[in-house]
């Protein structure tokens, strides 16, 4: 991650520091200096107006000022309101909650040195999302934190029983934390395939159950280049580096394949940070894309196979009609579905302000071929 154009003057510096964030957070336009004398009220007071904090204090009491300002921001009523109303509410609400605690700062020395009392040491955690850093910078704590549990969670990776192996993801690449879609992947039958497609990738999880799977050849996709990185470093890792070849592209790589892989973003909603396009797809643009253009990369009696969640369906936001409609109006059909009820705890989380929703949610991966093409198994 490059340092942006983006300068933010501080209070008491000599000159302007620069402005650091991997997650596209903007700099507030006026900063003042805060530290361990700071109430937690007069924090959210100055929050609220746009002000942002430096904080030049200890640094778990920093943690614990962050905690307090967003105990309170005013959490958004939902009682009343259809499971699509609801879910807008709780996205706005999910937006200004992320702007507002954006503003809590902190400024990191050259070589990602952060110069507070009682702070870890971040240094590696933050040279893997931002790269080298010469000169001291400015980020919000709140991104500083997912940057230092993105770094433990990449450390430890998480456990993939189809693969009998971890998968270690990087900041800001979606993690394979929902098995049952990569579940669905290694348990759907598969024919025999030379080469298969995975579009959007990611961690480059179903590249290499795919791969373990029998597939001998897989090309991976995926419009990031942080993703790309990642799935590189998995797929060396586990050996299947002379399988598996990653290419950064909007979508398709160029050829027809056999079977062509996609889990696409499950939600059409607009991205509120960097970080969302992992879930949120508006207008279902990747999907609509990737449907439409199937039939020029898919051989003959291939097939697609298509994951997505019935979350949208269950939110108001698209219905099955019109996601039946966008495969039809694409020149494809459906020659089978499996079916999966996720067991993530959000699902049976009764506090969850989408949980009607969620407890009744469906993954499914769907089976799709050319409609010209009769010779597909069903």
């Amino acid at each position: 991650m490059n340092f942006s154009d983006d300068n933010a003057a501080c209070p008491q510096q000599k000159g302007v520091l620069r402005w650091l964030s991997a997650n596209g957070s903007r700099p507030p336009a006026r900063i003042v200096d805060a530290d361990d004398r700071m109430s937690a009220n007069e924090a959210y007071e100055l929050v609220s107006r746009g002000t942002g904090l430096l904080w030049r204090g200890d640094f778990h009491n920093a943690r614990q000022l962050l905690s307090a300002v967003s105990r309170r921001i005013r959490r958004t009523r939902t009682h009343g309101l259809s499971v699509s109303e609801a879910f807008h509410a709780h996205r706005r609400e999910q937006s200004r909650r992320a702007r507002t605690l954006a503003l809590v700062l902190v400024r990191l020395d050259p070589g990602h040195v952060l110069p507070l009392r009682r702070a870890p040491d971040v240094r590696l955690a933050c040279h893997e999302v931002y790269g080298q850093a010469n000169v001291p910078y400015v980020v919000p704590l709140r991104e500083l934190f997912g940057v230092i549990g993105a770094h433990e969670w990449r450390k430890k990776g998480i456990s993939i029983p189809a693969l009998g192996a971890r998968i270690h993801a990087h900041y800001g690449v979606f993690a394979p934390t929902r098995g049952e879609y990569v579940d669905l992947i290694a348990e759907t039958p598969l024919p025999s395939v030379e080469l298969a497609f995975d579009i959007g990738t990611g961690t480059g999880v179903l590249a290499a159950v795919l791969t373990r799977r029998g597939v001998a050849r897989v090309v991976a996709t995926d419009s990031s280049a942080r993703a790309i990185r990642c799935a590189e470093e998995n797929v060396r890792n586990l050996g299947l580096a002379g399988r598996i070849d990653l290419v950064q592209a909007d979508l398709f790589p160029s050829g027809r394949a056999q079977l062509v892989v996609c889990n696409p973003p499950w939600l059409p909603a607009q991205p509120h940070s960097l970080l969302d396009h992992a879930v949120y797809d508006p207008d279902s643009r990747m999907l609509r894309d990737f449907l439409a253009g199937l039939p020029e990369h898919l051989r003959p009696g291939g097939e697609a196979w298509l994951i997505l969640s019935d979350l949208a369906e269950r939110l108001g936001l698209r219905s099955r009609t019109e996601l039946l409609a966008a495969i039809s109006g694409a020149g494809l059909r459906v020659v089978g579905r499996s079916d999966v009820r996720p067991s993530h705890p959000r699902a049976s989380d009764p506090t969850d302000p989408l949980h009607t929703a969620r407890s009744a949610e469906v993954t499914s991966l769907w089976r799709l071929a050319s409609i010209g093409d009769r010779a597909t198994r069903t």
